[in-house]
């Protein structure tokens, strides 16, 4: 077994790695992998924006265990997950992460400990629609099917019902959080033998098929106590991956981008704090063109819209670090391009984190101004929501003329 830690966005490392297993990183898309143009039994791997753990099964070679380990505490990361997924967040105190430090240990303590949670008062139950072939009717018979199978003959019969059972989308959803977890390496030996139980716990539930889309479910007051349980499965299952990769190459594991992280985060929480101004907003705007014959699309991040359907407010959330020298130009264009296209006299972009709160520039002739935010994810919760709200403020303000 090879182990290979990084740290997000960190120098990159040399690593003595044989030559195959140095191209299966490489394939993986997991890093950036390039072998040393002075040393060829070295190879340099710089983690970019994914976090988490992957193992790569490599033919004729050891395995390879990867593991990359976010900038940001492992609980301020579960805060901005959760709150992207759920309007009220995850609390700081509502996800037990343990004290880990690493992704995958953290999110398996985290599953087993909300499913422990919600199955403490036992299995949910709920009605589910089944479709069955009896000498028994109950429900209805399907007439189409009673027809085309039967030819008219009264039994058997075509029947659909509503089974009251504990085989519902919640329950099976869990379940394939819980059993995707037990296949990934990594996961602690006390953790894994509590998700085991758990896995016990669930047996009489019908396992999904692996590649399928998740069953739909509705939060209601009935599975009020699986909310926190179903938002960690979803992301366990969304995030891990089982891969058959060029060269014969097999990678299992989890990961999160962290671009899409934060701006999932940015976009939900700027659109809850901007509907106090009325209006609406819309993520990944679409219908918005460059050009007259509207044929270059473009799609911001968030658009805000007055009651009429006129633009008022154009962001874009980008998960980069300030630098002495300032932000990158291209990300000023990308807004300029925006701002103009939708008629607006500002644009907005917010950083995860910058030399100043607020960096602004006049653009020449044309009267748009650019603004670049930068918000500070290493603080609590509750002071980066009122950043958001203050920064929503700001967004809704007109700029004096």
């Amino acid at each position: 077994m090879i182990e290979v830690h990084l740290v997000e966005h960190a120098p990159a490392r040399s690593v003595s790695l044989p030559r195959a297993v140095g191209q299966g990183l490489v394939a993986s898309r997991a890093v950036n992998a390039a072998p040393d143009p002075y040393e060829p039994e070295l190879w340099r791997l710089k983690a970019g924006s994914k976090v988490g753990a992957v193992t790569l099964d490599i033919p004729g070679n050891e395995t390879v265990r990867l593991r990359i380990t976010p900038k940001l505490p492992i609980q301020r990361l579960f805060f901005l997950l959760g709150y992207s997924l759920d309007l009220g967040g995850w609390q700081d105190e509502e996800v037990d992460v343990a004290g880990y430090d690493e992704l995958l240990p953290a999110i398996a303590h985290a599953v087993e400990r909300q499913t422990d949670r919600a199955l403490r008062k036992g299995l949910l139950q709920g009605y589910r629609n089944t479709e069955a072939t009896a000498f028994v009717v109950r429900g209805r018979i399907r007439e189409a099917d009673q027809i085309r199978r039967r030819f008219g003959a009264p039994l058997p019969a075509e029947i659909t019902y509503d089974e009251f059972t504990t085989d519902i989308a919640e329950n099976r959803i869990v379940r394939a959080a819980v059993e995707c977890l037990l296949r990934l390496p990594g996961v602690p030996r006390a953790v894994r033998s509590r998700l085991v139980h758990q896995r016990a716990r669930l047996a009489e539930v019908t396992p999904l098929v692996r590649g399928q889309p998740l069953p739909g479910w509705q939060p209601s007051r009935l599975n009020a106590r699986y909310h926190h349980a179903l938002r960690l499965a979803e992301l366990v299952l969304d995030n891990a991956s089982a891969e058959h990769l060029p060269g014969g190459v097999r990678m299992n594991g989890f990961l999160f981008d962290m671009n899409t992280v934060f701006e999932d985060f940015v976009c939900v929480a700027l659109r809850e704090a901007l509907s106090a101004y009325g209006g609406r907003a819309a993520l990944q705007a679409s219908n918005v063109y460059l050009d007259e014959a509207e044929v270059i699309r473009m799609q911001p991040d968030l658009v805000w819209y007055d009651d009429s359907g006129a633009p008022l407010v154009v962001a874009d959330a980008k998960y980069k670090l300030g630098k002495p020298h300032g932000y990158p130009d291209a990300d000023l264009y990308q807004m300029l391009a925006y701002s103009t296209s939708l008629g607006l006299a500002d644009g907005h972009l917010v950083y995860a984190k910058g030399n100043a709160p607020h960096a602004g520039h006049l653009v020449r002739h044309s009267g748009i101004a650019l603004h670049q935010h930068a918000l500070d994810l290493d603080q609590a919760s509750s002071v980066l929501i009122g950043d958001i709200h203050a920064l929503a403020a700001r967004m809704a303000r007109p700029r004096p003329s």
